[in-house]
């Protein structure tokens, strides 16, 4: 077991049904660490990630945030920690559309029992660091692809999460827009030592990352660093 990782899977098995998603993958990130996962349609990266999360539950296997296991917490103490201490930035945002910019910001902290005038302060803080200053109180459907997915990523950092998961968060962006998102997404990680577990098909994404992680047939390999 790493001593020195922030999260990590150690030998993660898990299915769906009779299909097998994860085969005995081993992964570990270290605090401040960007990595790729990739892999072909299916391999489980997805799954990957969901378990490292502690959205899903491995059927055998460990995941550990911070030295603690993440499998044994019951289903209330998993949602704490994932409100908490990971973000989430998904391919389409999963905005919510009957909200304002700044009410879909500033949800996870009004979630977080954080009080009203502190909480839209500091969406409009992490609004301002992703260049959306004046855009708080339009609706969501009135803003392009990379505005979206820019609120997206303030919304998962605004209670500056150790763990930043990502699952193919410029899928739905063409290349352009997704370079700029993405420069923008590494800007703030890094200034912030947030860690990031990003799953990704795309080689230009992925070239982002500190290290690339391979998952082929559920199991997971460190293919070197990656780099820009």
């Amino acid at each position: 077991m790493s001593t020195n990782m922030l999260i990590e899977a150690v030998d993660v098995h898990r299915s769906f049904g009779t299909t097998p998603a994860l085969t005995g993958a081993s992964v570990a990130v270290a605090a401040g660490e960007v990595v790729a996962v990739m892999g072909p349609s299916g391999s489980g990266k997805s799954t990957l990630l969901h378990c490292l999360a502690g959205i899903y539950l491995p059927d055998s296997g460990e995941v550990r945030f911070d030295g603690s296991r993440v499998d044994g917490l019951n289903d209330t103490a998993r949602t704490r920690l994932r409100r908490t201490a990971f973000g989430f930035v998904f391919q389409f945002g999963q905005l919510v559309p009957e909200l304002t910019v700044a009410d879909n910001v500033a949800l996870p902290l009004l979630l977080g029992k954080v009080r009203r005038k502190e909480a839209y302060a500091r969406a409009e803080e992490w609004l301002d660091r992703l260049g959306l200053s004046g855009l708080g109180g339009r609706r969501t459907g009135e803003l392009s692809g990379g505005q979206a997915q820019r609120v997206a990523i303030a919304r998962a950092l605004v209670t500056r999460p150790r763990v930043l998961f990502a699952d193919e968060p410029t899928g739905s962006l063409d290349s352009l827009t997704g370079e700029q998102v993405m420069d923008e997404l590494m800007n703030v990680v890094r200034a912030e030592g947030t860690a990031v577990v990003l799953v990704t098909h795309d080689a230009r994404v992925a070239s982002y990352a500190d290290r690339e992680i391979m998952v082929r047939d559920g199991k997971a390999l460190t293919v070197g660093a990656v780099g820009r």
